[in-house]
């Protein structure tokens, strides 16, 4: 791949750019989409950072730590290293079965904890389902299986279903072993992961299918109306004509309503308003008594200090009873009894209930239909005018969406052509010469177009010559789909996908110039990703960052499988153990040392 085809600014990318030229099969060049700039990634650096296993077939209790960039998993054959993909998997969704738990225990359990920065679309799903997640701290998924079967899943310790835990898994990482049916190999995925490639305009097409959507929704929905009302137009006569003349407004059921129970009230408290009235009132109430025992009062008040406080007393006594004069005045207006009003807001009252009734909406809702079914009276009337609009803003919708839909298929062509010719060229260094790969782009019948425009796309692969093309799921050797799947994912410089990967064996059946070429792919794809091996392959194991040994012990009759980090020495170790076998050489040694210079 060209250097300008790889990921930029170090370990955690900013911008991911499509290579300048890529050369294809015909010795020509073919040049970046002119369109293309840096494409900023929609997540940096989410990474599987722990893994806690407890009670897993021969681990019985385990806690590893993880970084960024590529890390080995070494081992000999048996020592348990799909034990250890198999627990992680358990934590990621995958079916519980109750034969990995530890014989004697209760219960396994895995815990696999995440670093993701505030963005990552986990944090949407999550709060999509109802799950409390702070993007600021650790994402922590964890399964529990029982030795008598069934599980329980947790998510931050939130019950969860494996459902979610498998959907939850799919967006944080991508395991590619000997049967995996995931991640690249699914293809409905493919054509995203082609429009990343290319940097297409998917966003544009989207928008003109929506507006397609819209218009075509309004003309049918003018054509169902007007076919309806039609049906109907006696009735929606009548009805407008009846609302029209009754005249309700919003509100006004409580308005009459108030008006209503103030003069029943008013009528009720009549007799008791006036006689009230009576003994405030006039010149033999008790207001006129106490104005005459204030006037006299005043007179001698300057007699004596407490004739002063009660005559200010006295006119305080006035000015309530004055104002609680006027408030009577109010209350008896306000509740005033008139026969002929009352009957007249009961009759209002009363039919404005009954009308909503009839229609079977909220008195409140009567104005609304009124001028909904007056809209389609309208509707009638435009008749064929109003369709000939509307069919014709559908029509010119439909050609916007068209002509933006084939532009990005003829991009989607020209991009898949640069995307053959860019995993053409890593096909050779990993034993896969005989090997060729196509990005089929097929136009779909109308009835599957889709905001992504009206293609289908699916990679398929032909591993011997003359053997017709196949999708990447019917490839037959695991290995082989291994390193297909690498090929790939340096093409694709890892557009939208997660960015933790785990690659099992991905060496199986290669050696030499093969090995020591995926291990140099691995740790290319690293620079912008987590990536975690397993495998055989002393080249591959010298490139990791890290070096995890995977080892069976023994004490009596129980043997237990761990893992433990190695250190600068500890791994020459290891990898002259895989160069040489039981017996470590010191060529094998100095073997290791010149692979881990070399890395």
């Amino acid at each position: 791949m060209p250097a300008e085809a790889g990921i930029s600014g170090g370990s955690c990318p900013d911008f991911i750019f499509p290579p300048a030229e890529t050369p294809a099969s015909d010795g020509m060049t073919h040049p970046r989409n002119p369109l293309a700039a840096p494409v900023p990634l929609f997540y940096t650096c989410p990474m599987l950072t722990t893994l806690a296993i407890r009670d897993v077939v021969l681990i019985e209790a385990l806690d590893l730590e993880f970084g960024p960039g590529l890390g080995t998993l070494t081992g000999e054959t048996g020592a348990g290293k799909s034990i250890l993909l198999d627990s992680l998997g358990l934590a990621l969704g995958t079916r519980a079965d109750s034969g990995l738990v530890r014989t004697g225990a209760a219960q396994a359990m895995v815990s696999a904890g995440f670093d993701l920065p505030a963005d990552h679309p986990a944090f949407a799903l999550l709060a999509e389902n109802g799950f409390d997640a702070d993007p600021g701290e650790a994402l922590v998924i964890r399964r529990v299986v029982k030795a008598d079967g069934g599980s329980r899943a947790f998510v931050n310790d939130q019950p969860a279903s494996a459902a979610t835990l498998r959907e939850l898994g799919g967006m944080l990482v991508e395991i590619h072993g000997q049967h995996d049916d995931r991640g690249l190999i699914n293809p409905r995925g493919h054509r995203a992961l082609l429009d990343a490639f290319g940097r297409l305009d998917v966003a544009g097409v989207a928008a003109a299918h929506a507006a397609w959507r819209t218009a075509e929704d309004a003309l049918e929905a003018a054509r169902t109306d007007i076919e309806n009302a039609a049906r109907d137009r006696e009735w929606l006569d009548h009805a407008v004509e009846e609302l029209n003349r009754f005249g309700p407004e919003p509100g006004e059921e409580a308005t009459l309503a108030a008006e209503r129970a103030d003069m029943q009230k008013g009528a009720k408290l009549a007799d008791d308003l006036v006689a009230v009235g009576a003994h405030l009132d006039g010149s033999d109430g008790g207001l006129a008594a106490l104005r005459q025992a204030a006037r006299r009062l005043d007179r001698i008040a300057p007699e004596h200090p407490l004739l002063a406080d009660a005559l200010a007393a006295l006119d305080r006594a006035v000015i309530e009873a004055s104002e609680a004069e006027d408030k009577l005045a109010a209350a008896a207006e306000a509740m005033r009894f008139d026969p002929a009003r009352l009957e007249t807001v009961e009759t209002r009252l009363f039919e404005l209930r009954a009308l909503a009734r009839k229609h079977r909406v909220d008195p409140d809702a009567l104005a609304d239909l009124r001028d909904e079914l007056a809209a389609r009276l309208d509707r009638i009337e435009a008749g064929d005018a109003g369709l000939a609009r509307l069919e014709a803003a559908a029509r010119d919708a439909r050609a916007a969406y068209l002509t933006l839909a084939e532009a990005l298929s003829e991009a989607r062509r020209a991009a898949a052509v640069r995307l053959d010719a860019a995993v053409a060229t890593e096909l050779a260094p990993l034993k896969l010469d005989a090997a060729r790969f196509r990005t089929v782009v097929e136009t779909l019948p109308e009835s599957g177009w889709s905001p992504a425009g009206r293609d289908r796309v699916e990679f398929e692969i032909a591993t011997n010559p003359g053997a017709p093309f196949a999708p990447l799921m019917k490839i037959a050797s695991g290995g082989e789909l291994s390193r297909f799947i690498l090929a790939l994912k340096v093409a694709l410089a890892e557009q939208g996908s997660a960015t933790t990967m785990i690659f099992d064996e991905i060496d199986r059946g290669v050696g030499g110039a093969v090995a020591s070429a995926i291990g140099e792919r691995l740790k290319r794809l690293a620079s912008g990703a987590q990536l975690l091996v397993v495998t055989h392959s002393p080249q591959v194991a010298a490139r990791g960052a890290s070096h995890w040994l995977i080892a069976k012990s023994h004490d009596g009759l129980v043997t237990r499988t761990g893992v433990r980090p190695l250190g600068a020495d500890e791994r020459q170790e290891e990898i002259a153990r895989m160069l040489s076998g039981a017996e470590i050489t010191a060529e094998a040694r100095a073997q290791a040392m010149r692979l881990l210079e070399a890395a």
